[in-house]
């Protein structure tokens, strides 16, 4: 198995490991409902995107 023939700089290390953090998706409000969705989708609430209905949503039932 290879082995490394010097040792990696704790800077080294450190710069590569600052490219991995977690970020956080982008949220915006549905002009519709005002609920949260990611942009460029549709809002899983309502099911409106740019304005128009693309899915009808799930009537509730009483049970």
């Amino acid at each position: 198995m290879a082995t490394p023939k010097k040792k990696r700089s704790l800077e080294r290390r450190r710069r590569r490991r600052a490219q991995s953090k977690v970020i956080l998706p982008n949220v915006v409000k549905c002009e519709n409902c005002q609920s949260s969705r990611l942009p460029h989708h549709m809002c899983p609430n309502c099911g409106y995107y740019n304005g128009k209905c693309i899915i009808a949503p799930k009537e509730k039932s009483a049970e």
